[in-house]
């Protein structure tokens, strides 16, 4: 699975407007209710109950809030690049301004586990961040998504 299986034009934010948590949840979920099918509310209660476990909030910047929804039939990605980075309860207490936000089916097991290693690792790498941070629009942003992990990854 490549991160292209998961996100598409549609599902990527070029510049949120978000200046909390919570927003930033909605926002994403609103997004997500579109193309998944599911209820916004019920998006968002799945990744505030995720966050109670721990945040998602993974460091340098960078989230990725995740959660199962019940009769999803594949996997989804979102991403989103803030304007203004927002607290987000990270690891390392820095703000976030690039959230990559998963949706996964109930019954997706180790398929989860393994896109959310896959988009972890992805960000973890400091010069496609400053690339994300630095890119105009929405196309930019699903080219170096698509196309990093491709390039970097190939074998």
């Amino acid at each position: 699975m490549d991160i292209a299986d998961l996100i598409s034009l549609e599902s990527i934010i070029p510049d949120m407007k978000a200046t909390s948590k919570k927003q930033i949840l909605q926002e994403l979920a609103t997004i997500a209710e579109k193309i998944v099918g599911r209820p916004a509310h019920e998006i968002v209660d799945v990744l505030v109950e995720r966050e109670r476990l721990g945040t998602t909030g993974v460091g340098h910047g960078v989230a990725i809030p995740h959660g199962k929804i019940n009769d999803l039939d594949r996997l989804y990605g979102f991403f989103a690049r803030l304007k203004q980075p927002v607290d987000f309860d990270s690891l390392d207490g820095e703000p976030v301004d690039l959230i990559f936000m998963l949706l996964a089916p109930e019954s997706a097991g180790a398929d989860h586990l393994k896109a959310l290693a896959k988009v972890s690792r992805l960000l973890r790498d400091k010069s496609i961040c400053e690339k994300l941070r630095g890119s105009e629009g929405g196309d930019a942003i699903y080219a170096i998504l698509t196309a990093s992990y491709k390039n970097s990854h190939a074998a």
